[in-house]
């Protein structure tokens, strides 16, 4: 007996493979709570998230023993001090699974540098905080440093020193940036000197650096200031080495290209 063409119909039906489900759609981030506040939204991290281990030449040798730099992400890095370890801005969306910190460096209020989950992850009991006054208020224990103001650590010295925008902001008569809000940091340690630059742009504070050996200098728009901007005030004050960071989506060949010849080596390492 043939099959009525309803019957065949779903036969023909049963038969097939079922489809893959689709995949879900992918879920947008959650919006930031508005504020009056006028820091920039956080970067997303790249899939890389944190480089690879230092080379030999990221190994600086001071009167006080090794300095060895371990890059990242973003503007987060830590340094090996002899055996103290100094955690810069760690921000939870990079890996923080180096040696718990001695010492904390944190430059500004903004969410990439001052991460509550962040400083948690590298913190221990006795971890010395060190950050200008609006995120030292809000970090039991913090030593607070001004602007130009210094502190030392036994075996290293942390100056305080500006970081600000000049003329980027979000809005009319707005600076991401303002002067006095953020710290930029001169570390000097066994007569070595590190700097660095937090978030600035180019200023006059940085062009009049003297002796610099390694600096690490921010570079992206619209928060901070152009690889060739950077390339300004670093062949003003000409360290030794230079390390951009925080530089996302820069064109770091324009830096090279700007300070060719202007015997400053710059390093470019994975932090992103």
């Amino acid at each position: 007996m043939r099959a009525s063409p309803l019957l065949a119909l779903l036969l023909v039906a049963c038969d097939r493979t079922s489809p893959q489900a689709a995949p879900p759609p992918a879920t947008s981030p959650s919006a930031a709570p508005s504020s009056v506040s006028t820091a920039p939204p956080s970067p997303s991290p790249s899939p890389a998230g944190a480089a690879s281990g230092p080379s030999a030449n990221d190994v600086f040798e001071t009167g006080a023993g090794p300095v060895t730099i371990h890059p990242v992400l973003h503007a987060t890095l830590w340094l090996e001090i002899g055996k103290k370890i100094v955690w810069v801005d760690p921000w939870s969306k990079g890996k923080l699974d180096g040696p718990k910190a001695d010492v904390v460096l944190i430059t500004d209020i903004h969410q990439d540098h001052f991460d509550e989950p962040g400083l948690a992850a590298v913190r221990k009991p006795e971890s010395a905080v060190v950050a200008p006054k609006v995120v030292a208020e809000k970090v039991s224990g913090a030593v607070a440093l001004a602007n130009g103001e210094k502190k030392d650590l036994g075996f290293m010295t942390v100056e305080a020193v500006p970081m600000y925008n000049l003329k980027r902001g979000p809005s009319e008569g707005q600076l991401y940036h303002p002067k006095g809000r953020g710290n930029g940091y001169v570390l000097e340690v066994g007569k070595k000197r590190f700097y660095l630059s937090g978030d600035t742009e180019c200023i006059p504070e940085m062009k009049a650096l003297a002796s610099i050996d390694v600096a690490f200098v921010c570079m992206n728009l619209p928060y901070t200031m152009t690889p060739a901007e950077a390339a300004e005030c670093v062949a003003a004050f000409k360290p030794r080495v230079l390390y951009p960071y925080h530089y996302r989506d820069s064109n770091l060949d324009e830096l090279d290209k700007a300070l060719a010849g202007r015997g400053v080596e710059v390093r470019r390492r994975g932090w992103y």
